[in-house]
């Protein structure tokens, strides 16, 4: 009998791709009756770390299948990237469904070798895709890579618009959304809720065609957002089964083992060091870089920091390395005065330090994957929000779950803001305190997001319901 074939759909970006794969890895490990085919879309300027991934995963030792498709000569966005990124990015899916379709045929529906198409695995930024999955008389699965709550946002984005019309504004006060516990003040959204770009409306309709899927699958356990799960299920109509089959993390992996920043670690006393570290697009310039080293040196910490350098202004592209320059770029004479009890570095191992014992607090732009890292090595977060949904994120952490120590939960780079020394010093020394109350509060999160995977656990269950329901639902289709 012919295995039941899954086609993933992700979005190129390390953020999407990395859980994406944890997520097929544990579905094939649970169930032999399943294979896997993946399709990465590259766009080389955007995503070359994504492919780095993708191609040391490839070259692993995994039954699933990879296709890379090269990136379309006939690809022309409406708006240059750096204006939009989630509007580009839905752009370049979009402009990739007929080669989708025909690596589908080609490759799983005509391939004699492969499995039975049971349906396609598609991005929160790759629903164009779900018209794919109809062509083909499939059903199609959404992979939301945020938390619950941003999804019941991206959800109630449609109803919203259709009452006002419009993009939010930063000066619309206090909002009410479904999904979250308290208000959210504007000041505090997202910069794509209030891209005028493109960005808002490519949100929007990905929202409005979440409900045309068979299933959500959330990477989130229900133990951290039970609250959000229940007001998804009680204010929206029609909302397919959502499984929260988290927390995604890939932990018998390699990792990008740094010897000489683990070394220095293995050096320090237990839960002693602060890591700062910003995900694959944090960057720092001069200003706001001398402002963190004078609060590092102030709160007298330890501290491991992945200090990063800003692409070129009004350009996209990640961020580099200063190498050389730290010595001119940071205050006179830090680097000494602070040799022995902090390292500053530019790209660090960021799962792997927070794994480690000496580590006991994490400032964070606080991506999703790095929230569910931190609670699950049981590492409270200072934090600091820069870019995507991750402001969202920090108010959820702070205001709705207690989770974590604010320093900014409405931080814009983009406007020139700095954060001053004293306001990050002070932050850094109340998570560093062994007795606060966050700290507690995600000592006790942890045990729960180990157990939650594990048999009789929340997420072990609801990744068992989804597969129950993806096979009865291909027999389905069998059948008509």
């Amino acid at each position: 009998m012919k295995k039941a074939e899954l086609v993933f759909i992700p979005v190129s970006a390390p953020g999407h791709l990395i859980p994406l794969f944890e997520f097929a890895k544990r579905l094939l490990d649970r169930d032999d009756r399943f294979s896997v085919t993946v399709i990465v879309m590259h766009a080389t300027a955007v995503t070359s770390l994504a492919a780095a991934y993708a191609k040391t995963f490839a070259e692993s030792n995994t039954p699933i299948k990879i296709i890379n498709l090269p990136p379309p000569v006939d690809f022309s966005p409406s708006q240059p990237v750096h204006k939009s990124l989630e509007n580009f990015a839905t752009e370049y899916v979009d402009n990739h469904k007929a080669c989708v379709k025909e690596a589908i045929v080609k490759h799983v529906v005509s391939n004699a070798n492969s499995g039975q198409l049971a349906g396609l695995v598609v991005d929160m930024f790759c629903t164009s895709m779900i018209d794919v999955g109809n062509e083909l008389g499939v059903p199609s699965y959404l992979f939301f890579t945020c938390s619950a709550a941003f999804l019941g946002l991206l959800m109630y984005l449609p109803i919203r618009h259709a009452q006002t019309g419009r993009e939010f504004e930063k000066f619309d006060g206090e909002l009410v959304f479904p999904s979250y516990v308290n208000p959210v003040s504007s000041n505090g959204l997202p910069e794509v809720l209030l891209n005028k770009y493109g960005g808002y409306t490519s949100l929007m309709n990905h929202g409005r065609r979440f409900k045309e899927t068979e299933g959500i699958i959330v990477n989130t356990f229900e133990e951290l957002e039970s609250n959000t799960t229940k007001r998804l299920l009680n204010y929206f109509d029609h909302v397919p089964p959502v499984y929260t089959v988290g927390p995604l993390i890939d932990l018998k992996g390699e990792t990008q083992r740094d010897d000489e920043i683990i070394k220095w670690l293995d050096n320090q006393p237990d839960s002693s060091v602060l890591l700062l570290c910003f995900g694959s697009m944090g960057s720092f310039g001069e200003e706001q870089a001398k402002e963190i080293a004078h609060g590092l040196e102030t709160s007298g910490v330890r501290f491991l920091w992945s200090l990063r350098k800003p692409a070129p202004k009004g350009k996209f592209g990640r961020p580099g390395d200063y190498k050389d320059e730290l010595q001119q770029l940071l205050p006179n004479g830090f680097l000494e005065r602070t040799k022995d009890i902090g390292l500053v570095c530019g790209w660090a191992p960021q799962k792997e330090a927070l794994a480690h014992k000496s580590v006991g607090g994490f400032v964070s732009h606080c991506g999703w994957n790095s929230v569910l890292e931190s609670l699950w090595f049981g590492v409270p977060i200072v934090t600091w929000s820069m870019y995507a949904e991750q402001q969202l994120n920090a108010f959820q952490m702070v205001k709705d779950l207690g989770l974590a120590v604010e320093l900014r939960v409405d931080y814009r780079s983009i406007d020139g803001e700095v954060v001053l020394r004293d306001e990050i010093a002070s932050a850094i020394r109340t998570v560093m305190e062994i007795d606060n109350e966050v700290r507690k509060k995600v000592k006790e999160k942890s045990e729960k997001s180990r157990i939650t995977v594990k048999v009789g656990g929340s997420s072990f269950a609801a990744y068992q319901s989804l597969i129950d329901d993806i096979l009865t639902n291909k027999e389905q289709c069998d059948h008509l």
